[in-house]
């Protein structure tokens, strides 16, 4: 199908003040065209221009306190890239749950003037492909005024939800550039330990959820004599290919998108961008399917794996701010907690270690003032350190605070025990 292509200065011309602008995710964030709205907005052409995305990579210039007036960043996800211009106020976060930010942008909550994608070259049918990213895209594609396309011969052509029909894109640019690469840091001892913890908890033919990092990728490596997995996820990255290479992973005992493995975003390296690309095993779905709670729970066995920031001794989960400082986001994780707990044998688990880097306890008496709380008290399944895995499920609060304290760092404990028998009293004490 033949098409025309503009100047990426061309078509950013397209936006105006009081715009609303979603941008695509992670690996593929269209920083042509951010570069030239940037420009468009550093000689002052538009103003109160509102920036939308869940997170992307590489520089986010419109978050910078230069742009004050000019850009106002709306984020679904703190990223590393936009976490400091938000701690400072010059940039803003949504709180909203992953598989609800479509909803935002189709039920109109959030009205998508110009969606600004990147898409892979089209195919000879008049397709282009979404790549490594679908999530919340697919949704202002839908609902935007304006969508302008950037095509990038590096986008792989991926399946599912991801299949974008020419005609729905309003204006080309071509700009190829690599896609930002993830390359995992090597696994360090804790993590490895709490790899193996997980990994005891995971069943022959679950269904596993997991994001990127350290420690899913920990777990991954501790999988190689299972069999049958399936994966049903917001995301994967390179940990997963070994399991798919050897067979662990084939996606025959589940029960929807039999053979798939599903995700939403994916992030790593070339490698796993040369699997995806083309590759009908893998199906790139709209969050309104790989995070949602009634879909998710059509599977059997499902196994979620989140991290948290911090846990008080009652099972409150922290995983989105320190303090009243917002460190990420809500993200995917109550989605797959709920969608693996009403699973049939399914096992929701918060993996993390047990102290920060400075040596201070992840798990305490209570958290710290203005903490958020992602996964509540009551949501709380399986609690996993480098020291040990607890079910808190159907537990009392004294129960709870005695599983959690046996697994804390040991150095932690006394004060943690002190802390539980000043709030539930003297009868209470932990022997550890």
């Amino acid at each position: 199908m033949k098409f025309n292509t503009v100047s990426p200065a061309e078509a950013v011309k397209v936006i105006k003040s009081g715009d609303r602008v979603h941008l695509s995710s992670v690996a593929v964030t269209p920083h042509c065209l951010i570069r030239a709205m940037i420009e468009r907005g550093r000689n002052k052409e538009f103003q109160n221009v509102t920036i939308q995305h869940i997170h992307t990579e590489g520089p986010a210039p419109y978050a910078e306190p230069e742009f004050e007036g000019i850009f106002q960043l709306e984020s679904f996800f703190v990223g590393g890239n936009v976490r400091k211009a938000t701690q400072a106020g010059y940039a803003d976060y949504i709180p909203v749950f992953l598989c609800e930010t479509q909803k935002l942008i189709r039920e109109g909550y959030l009205n998508v003037n110009v969606a600004m994608v990147m898409v892979s070259p089209p195919d000879k049918h008049g397709y282009v492909s979404l790549g490594t990213s679908v999530d919340a895209t697919l949704a202002a594609i839908e609902t935007a005024e304006v969508v302008i396309a950037q095509i990038n011969k590096h986008v792989p052509r991926t399946w599912g939800d991801a299949q974008i029909n020419m005609r729905d894109i309003d204006i080309f640019v071509e700009c190829d550039e690599p896609l930002y690469i993830h390359n995992n840091p090597p696994i360090s001892d804790i993590e490895q330990a709490i790899g193996k913890n997980c990994a005891s908890l995971i069943e022959d033919g679950a269904c596993l959820q997991m994001g990127i990092g350290g420690i899913p990728n920990a777990v991954l490596a501790e999988l190689g004599n299972h069999k049958n997995l399936g994966i049903h996820t917001e995301m994967f990255s390179d940990g997963l290919l070994p399991l798919i290479d050897s067979g662990v992973v084939n996606n025959k005992n589940k029960q929807i998108d039999i053979g798939k493995c599903v995700a939403s975003f994916l992030m790593g390296s070339q490698k796993l961008y040369d699997f995806v690309d083309d590759n009908p095993m893998v199906a790139m779905m709209d969050l309104r399917h790989t995070n949602s709670v009634p879909i998710i729970r059509q599977n059997k066995k499902v196994t979620a794996i989140n991290s948290a920031l911090a846990v008080d001794i009652t099972g409150q989960v922290c995983a989105d701010s320190i303090g009243t400082k917002h460190y990420s986001g809500v993200g995917g994780q109550i989605d797959f907690i709920r969608g693996a707990g009403y699973s049939e044998g399914g096992k929701p688990i918060i993996a993390m270690p047990s102290v920060t880097a400075k040596g201070l306890s992840k798990i305490a008496p209570t958290l710290i003032e203005g903490s958020g709380v992602v996964t509540t008290r009551s949501n709380m399944h399986w609690l996993v350190t480098e020291y040990g895995a607890v079910n808190l499920y159907g537990k009392t609060l004294q129960e709870r605070a005695k599983l959690i304290i046996s697994i804390a760092h040991p150095d932690h404990r006394e004060s943690l025990d002190k802390a539980a028998f000043d709030r539930f009293g003297s009868h209470f004490h932990f022997i550890g």
